[in-house]
């Protein structure tokens, strides 16, 4: 983001200084969402949130559940903290709530909802997701993972912020600025959430773990509206690309709502490594729990054409099964 870049510039000469502009960044999204600033919560990336949130709220034998394939931090962080990872497959690129709500049990603490899932791109919808929390225990956290936000169009899409933070104080929102905002190096996300929530969760935090130049670059760049916009329709034109490439190969790409586009290719692994050779960089999915599958960012015009020309090159993947109808996570 440009006023990002100029923010930065601006903060050269006080790089000596501790970390002091949480605040001004708090107060920001409170007033951007509607909240009080004791419902926000920043943090060193959203993915950092998600490990105090574990710290949090788990204990050695509870339960965490989660749709599977998703972000590998849920699982892991759970992992970290004694606590049983319960994987529930995918339906269709996104969280299957209904399987996920009938896997909550006594030992349940925490429930990751990822919405774009990462890494497959499918969205649950509004209706979806608020009569799942109406069957979520108050007792069990409902952490809805929001890091690509602002990539949707879908109009049945959710703000899990607007819509259900403030009357159910099981609901805690993540956004990030890593994703169209373009800060990932500076580590920057939030947490929406109850004040209870924020509070417990904010004891698990390092104080100084969002650094000046994140606060700053992060506040900025919430008035760049014009080019949040520029940014979004960017990304849509480039993933349409992205999803035509695909489909000329013969390949079919799953759903797409993120910077990215999901494909089943036989074995990823394989597949990323030719690509490599080529010159052509995409992210196999095996620590994912997805090995048949590549997951590929949207790029310039010019990557694009060399995803195109690598694919071209190789040929169609090996090991994948034409016209293979079933999605990945359904059993």
């Amino acid at each position: 983001m440009p006023a990002a870049l100029d923010a930065i510039a601006g903060q050269v000469g006080r790089l000596n200084r501790y970390p002091d502009h949480a605040l001004a960044l708090v107060d920001r999204l409170a007033e951007r969402h509607g909240v009080g600033r004791e419902a926000i919560l920043p943090g060193n990336g959203a993915d950092a949130l998600v490990g105090s949130i574990c710290s949090a709220y788990l204990e050695p034998g509870d339960e965490v559940v989660l749709g599977w394939p998703s972000f590998v931090t849920y699982a892991l962080d759970a992992v970290r903290c004694g606590a049983v990872p319960v994987r529930v497959p995918l339906a269709g690129g996104a969280c299957d709530l209904g399987s996920m709500a009938d896997r909550v049990g006594e030992r349940t603490r925490l429930v990751f909802v990822c919405n774009p899932n990462n890494p497959t791109g499918g969205i649950v919808h509004a209706t979806d997701l608020a009569r799942f929390l109406d069957r979520i225990p108050p007792h069990v956290l409902v952490v809805v993972d929001e890091a690509y936000h602002e990539y949707v169009f879908d109009p049945s899409y959710p703000d899990a912020i607007t819509e259900h933070v403030d009357r159910r104080p099981n609901v805690a929102v993540l956004r990030t600025f890593s994703k169209l905002f373009g800060l990932a190096g500076l580590r920057v996300g939030y947490m929406v959430a109850a004040e209870p929530v924020v509070e417990v969760v904010g004891r698990c935090r390092h104080w100084f773990d969002v650094t000046d130049l994140g606060h700053l670059a992060a506040a900025a760049s919430l008035d760049d509206g014009a080019e949040v916009e520029r940014r979004r329709e960017r990304n849509a034109a480039g993933r349409a690309a992205l999803a035509a490439i695909l489909e000329r190969a013969g390949m079919r790409p799953g759903p797409a709502h993120g910077n990215f586009v999901y494909v089943e290719v036989g074995d990823g692994v394989e597949l990323a490594s030719r690509l490599a050779e080529h010159g052509v960089l995409v992210r196999s999915l095996e620590q994912f729990g997805a090995a048949t599958a590549i997951r590929i960012t949207v790029g310039s015009a010019e990557a694009h054409d060399a995803l195109a020309n690598g694919i071209r090159e190789l040929g169609a993947p090996r090991g994948r099964v034409a016209g293979r109808e079933d999605r990945l996570g359904h059993e």
